[in-house]
């Protein structure tokens, strides 16, 4: 019997024995029937990036938002948020503005440092969770993966302890969001992941190369580089991640998406 997680499992193993790179358009939602969408038990998930770390995920149980900063604008032709996730405080990854123009009467959850900083109005529907924890929100399991730096220069930029990655459940379907870390015991540790989203640059979190190992450990199905645009030549090549997990021989489809320019050629 082939179920949802066999078949991603054995198209994964497929791919990455074939060496395959999905390269997505810039307009995910002109290709929802296509590389941006995964089967769950109940439905379907789509994948919506928008820029750097900000994406939406269109699921069964609803539409969840993850880190959503920058021009409100880019979120105007999007489903309007059922939840909102904030991974940690930065610029990049949380803005009060942004979260207050767009998220409607959503409920978000927080890493507790983001939950302490929020506006009253905002922290009126929020919760927080802390690493380790779980929760459950709109029937959607919810997991908070600690996300830190392990490079001792680096460690100032996201100390441990204090910011989430996760991973949600939904219908089945495994969904791991990397927030800004660098490869953990944690992150190895991960198992039966469907579709990661995972980091890379520099000085802020990790190179491609350490990004490729740790994906080729842990082993999704699916891998979506993102957040890869870094300072003083710490911009990382999804593309050379790409080669590189491929070259490690993980089962893992890398899925590249332009999420700065509009679309890797």
């Amino acid at each position: 019997m082939t179920t949802r997680r066999t078949f991603l499992m054995s198209a994964a193993g497929a791919a990455a024995g074939a060496g395959v790179i999905t390269i997505l358009p810039f307009d995910a939602r002109a290709n929802t029937a296509g590389g941006n969408t995964f089967p769950t038990d109940g439905g379907e998930v789509v994948v919506h990036p928008v820029e750097h770390a900000s994406l939406i995920l269109e699921t069964p149980a609803g539409v969840i938002y993850v880190d959503t900063v920058g021009d409100p604008a880019m979120y105007a032709d999007m489903p309007a948020p059922d939840m909102v996730l904030i991974t940690h405080e930065h610029g990049d990854h949380y803005n009060a503005e942004t979260l207050a123009a767009i998220s409607g009467e959503a409920p978000i959850l927080t890493n507790p440092a983001v939950f302490d900083m929020l506006p009253e109005d905002l922290k009126a529907r929020a919760s927080s969770i802390a690493n380790g924890e779980t929760t459950e929100m709109m029937g959607v399991g919810i997991e908070a993966i600690p996300a830190y730096n392990t490079t001792e220069e680096r460690s100032n930029f996201h100390p441990e302890g204090r910011d989430n990655g996760y991973v949600l459940t939904v219908d089945g379907l495994t969904i791991y969001i990397s927030g800004d870390t660098e490869g953990t015991p944690e992150m190895a540790a991960l198992s039966g992941i469907d579709v990661a989203f995972v980091c890379m640059n520099l000085p802020y979190t990790m190179d491609a190369e350490a990004a490729a190992a740790a994906v080729a450990e842990f082993a999704p199905s699916y891998v979506y580089p993102y957040h890869y645009r870094g300072q003083d030549g710490g911009t990382q090549d999804p593309e050379t991640f790409a080669q590189m997990v491929a070259d490690a021989g993980a089962e893992t489809e890398v899925k590249l998406h332009d999420w700065y320019n509009g679309s890797l050629s």
